[in-house]
């Protein structure tokens, strides 16, 4: 890139850099300690790119430190088929509601949120595919290194996204509750102000949305 003159980059990071939480929401000045062989990667390089800014001070890059992206294109062409038993919750809703799956297992029901379920902070992919671009137009026009969060700004448990799909969707989602995994945590959620204040971008898409557009996603893929 160097040899070519081509100094901007836009890195795909995860709030999973930031480790065990200290503080909420999360801020882009929380310290970094990841505690997972993928959150360590992404720490790898968001740091080697900051060395790269200060050896040379024509670069110019921004992380952007995702945090739960879910949903899919409103086409309902596009989204999330993960081969195999999906990690993600999402799209193991989506694989209950249409039958593939006979329940979803909810890890954890005692934990200190409203509804005893884990609380994470998620985005439409569609908004943060509008986060890249406002990032591509930053990186444009400045230099230097910088770090945003790309999410929503506040918290929903997983009990509230099951029922906020059931409801959007018309479908049932069957559940059990399961014993907690070793490492999850009860609550995490982005400060986004960053993102307004240096990108001017905020994700507008509602829960809702999220939910519709990957139901309407796992119907089309179904049909393939």
């Amino acid at each position: 890139m160097q040899a070519c003159n081509v100094k901007k980059i836009v890195f795909s990071s995860s709030a999973t850099v930031y480790g065990e939480l200290q503080q909420l929401p999360l801020t882009e000045t929380h310290p970094t300690r990841a505690t997972n062989p993928y959150g360590r990667s992404k720490l790898h390089i968001e740091e080697m790119l900051h060395d790269l800014c200060l050896s040379d001070p024509n670069w110019s890059v921004v992380c952007l430190r995702y945090f739960n992206p879910v949903g899919a294109h409103s086409s309902g062409l596009i989204g999330e088929r993960p081969s195999g038993t999906p990690n993600n919750l999402m799209p193991y809703i989506s694989q209950v509601a249409s039958g593939k799956r006979t329940h979803l297992n909810v890890f954890g029901h005692d934990y200190p949120t409203p509804d005893g379920t884990g609380v994470r902070d998620y985005i439409h992919v569609v908004d943060l595919a509008e986060g890249h671009v406002a990032a591509l137009e930053y990186v444009g026009k400045h230099v230097g290194w910088e770090a945003i969060n790309l999410g929503k700004g506040k918290g929903c448990s997983v009990l509230e996204l099951v029922k906020t799909f059931e409801s959007v969707n018309n479908v049932k989602v069957p559940l059990q509750f399961v014993n907690r995994r070793a490492g999850d945590i009860a609550t995490c959620y982005a400060d986004t102000q960053k993102a307004l204040s240096t990108l001017n971008w905020v994700a507008t898409r509602s829960l809702a949305d999220m939910c519709q557009s990957a139901w309407q996603f796992e119907k089309n893929s179904s049909k393939q």
